[in-house]
This record gives structure tokens, C-alpha cells and sequence, in this order.
């Protein structure tokens, strides 16, 4: 039998700490290390904080210091769940690759980062060769939903003529870091000082998933523009980690539109808050692909972003761990897929 895949994970917020769960839940992993900057966490065992059974043979605290676990664990692969920005991941992406382990990043630009760090990605990309490590960026969206299952529904078109491309998604699961840049709570006045400020950020992510699809259909981007409005609620909302009271901010409503180098027109539509359905909001993803044949796709409702997260970024261990080194996007790897049985029999490692 083969050893257990060794994982890490560094940020052990929503997203990290869902992805700990899912870990746990899986036959032939190994979870040996978690990193977290929250003090509260540091040196408690992850199961008492997940209120979990713990299925190894040892227990894992949460540490403060990404390089005592790299150092004393070596892991195969650690699962960075911070930031949003690549140039924000890029020092941790850089020292995590100098310790000898893959990545995989949920930093939204870090889906396509040549998209707005076209330096870093190539830094990165000759990092991670040079270690014989890789690199992706994924999660729900960009790397999911609104860019790789266009390009695959694609595959059955004889001819593509447009995409019109749509997720109305609730980010209730998301965490304070998410809640802030998308404005959350804050009243009308304060949102737009803050974006005026540059502190909202919105959706990241579009331009991402339009070179995405443009470099998986031989094109390139032309042109780009993006639009972000406040969704102000009429009720108040509350989730776990936001809370909007009436007339304030609860998300933002984005939209996109590109034009690629053959004329071929791309629009996305991106509508986020907390708690929709007290707006009377329904949730789902679409994907319209105008040409022969033309294909609609409706997800209704939309596809769970913080459970999505988690799952693509776990089930793309095995994908990552046999990938040749380098910086990789979705369209660089096999399609995406569960682990039903053990990793063992899906990782090519001794």
C-alpha cells in the first residue's frame, strides 16, 4: 500500500477550515498541519475546533508558523486559503515552493494570474520549475463555474458565436475577508467612499475566466470592461460571518464584457450577497454558448460557493500532485473530479 498524501493547510478560516473536513473524510490523506494567524487558534488541536472525530493515528494543533509544519511535516502538497490577489500569495506561494511542496491557492487571481500579474506569473511558473513543484489557482469561480464548464459545454459546438454567462450566488458561506471586500454592512455613503478608496474589490475574477476561455479556444482578449453597483437590501439580512441592516450594502451586482481578436463577444453577470432569497432572489448558474449547436445551461440553485471551494480545491490534489512542475491553470489539467475511493490510487507517488 502506498504512503498517505501528506497535506497542510495555511489560513484555516471558512474555507480552510471546510477543507480540513473534507481532508479528514477521505481515505489515504493525511492532514499533518494547519497555519493560521488567528491567536484564539494557535496551539488547539483542529478536531476540538472542528468539534470532529480525529481519524489518524496522531493529532494536529494549529500552529503560527507556516515553516515549523514545512520543516517538520514535509508535506506533498499544502492548501494555501488566503488572500485574493497574487501579488498578496506570491511571498507565500515563493516560500512554500523553497520548502519543496505544491500548491494550491484559492486567491481568485491566482486562477489566471498572467490576466493582472503577468510578472509574478511567470516568476512563479520559473519557481516552481526550478523546485520541480506545482502551482493552481482554483475554486468555484474563477476556475469553475463561470470559465471551465463554458470551455467544456464548448467541446460539442461546431461553431462558438458568443457567450453569455450568468452566476447569481449568495456569500453567505464566505468569510470576514470576503464580507469585507464585498462591502457588506456598510451604508450607501460609506460604500462609496470605500470605493472610491479602492477597498471594495467585488467579484475578482472576471478578467481571469475571460483569458481563460480565450487562451482555451486559440483566441486572444481585445477588449475588457467591468461595472460594479452596491445591491442595497430592503430587509435586513444576517449570515454567519455578515450583517446588513435595511438600506445598507448587502453585496455587489457586477457585470463584464469582452470582445475577443476574431469578434466573438463574451458578457458575464455576477450578482453576490448575503442571504438572496430574503431579497427574493433565486440563486443559480447559466451559461448561454450562441452557435451550432447552441447550448443553455441552467444550475438551479446555483452551485454552493463555499462547499464548491473546497471540493474543487481538494479534488484537485491528485491533478496537481502528477502534473510536470510549473504554474497551471484548470484548462492545463485533467477535468476536475470527486475522490470517491482513496487518494492512493489516484496520486502517481512513492
Amino acid at each position: 500500500m502506498k504512503r498517505k498524501i501528506k497535506v497542510a493547510i495555511w489560513g484555516f478560516g471558512a474555507m480552510g477550515s471546510g477543507m480540513a473536513r473534507m481532508i479528514n473524510s477521505i481515505k489515504g490523506f493525511d492532514l499533518v498541519g494547519v497555519c493560521d494567524k488567528y491567536d484564539k487558534y494557535q496551539g488547539k488541536s483542529v478536531f476540538e475546533i472542528l468539534a470532529s472525530d480525529n481519524p489518524y493515528d496522531h493529532d494536529v494543533l494549529v500552529e503560527a508558523n507556516i515553516v515549523d509544519i514545512l520543516k517538520n511535516e514535509k508535506p506533498d502538497i499544502v492548501l494555501l486559503a488566503t488572500d485574493s490577489f497574487t501579488k498578496d500569495a506570491f511571498p507565500k506561494i515563493k516560500l512554500l515552493l523553497e520548502h519543496g511542496t505544491n500548491v494550491i491557492s484559492t486567491a481568485e487571481e491566482m486562477a489566471y494570474p498572467k490576466a493582472n500579474e503577468p510578472l509574478l506569473a511567470k516568476s512563479i511558473d520559473q519557481l516552481a520549475k526550478a523546485y520541480g513543484k506545482t502551482v493552481l489557482g482554483t475554486g468555484v469561480n474563477p476556475g469553475m463555474m463561470m470559465d471551465l464548464v463554458a470551455i467544456v459545454l464548448s467541446g460539442v459546438m461546431t461553431r462558438v458565436d458568443g457567450f453569455q454567462i450568468s452566476r447569481i450566488n449568495s456569500l453567505s458561506p464566505f468569510g470576514p475577508t470576503v464580507m469585507q471586500e464585498q462591502g457588506v454592512g456598510l451604508t450607501q455613503e460609506e460604500y462609496l467612499l470605500k470605493e472610491k478608496q479602492k477597498a471594495i474589490s467585488g467579484h475578482v475574477g472576471f478578467r481571469e475566466s475571460a483569458m481563460m476561455i480565450a487562451e482555451a479556444l486559440g483566441l486572444e482578449l481585445s477588449s475588457f470592461k467591468q461595472t460594479m453597483e452596491p445591491i442595497v437590501t430592503e430587509v435586513e439580512r444576517k449570515s454567519k460571518y455578515g450583517h446588513a441592516a435595511k438600506g445598507n450594502v448587502c453585496g455587489v451586482n457586477m457585470k463584464a464584457t469582452a470582445f475577443f481578436d476574431n469578434g466573438l463577444k463574451l458578457e458575464m453577470h455576477h450578482p453576490q450577497q448575503i442571504e438572496p432569497e430574503l431579497g427574493g432572489v433565486k440563486t443559480g448558474d447559466y451559461i448561454k454558448i450562441l452557435g451550432v449547436p447552441e447550448i443553455n445551461m441552467e444550475i438551479k440553485p446555483e452551485v454552493e460557493g463555499g462547499l464548491g471551494t473546497i471540493a474543487i480545491c481538494v479534488n484537485m490534489i491528485p491533478h496537481v500532485i502528477n502534473a510536470s512542475p510549473g504554474l497551471k491553470t484548470m484548462i492545463d489539467l485533467p477535468v476536475p473530479r470527486a475522490i470517491v475511493g482513496d487518494i492512493r490510487n489516484l496520486v502517481e507517488i512513492n
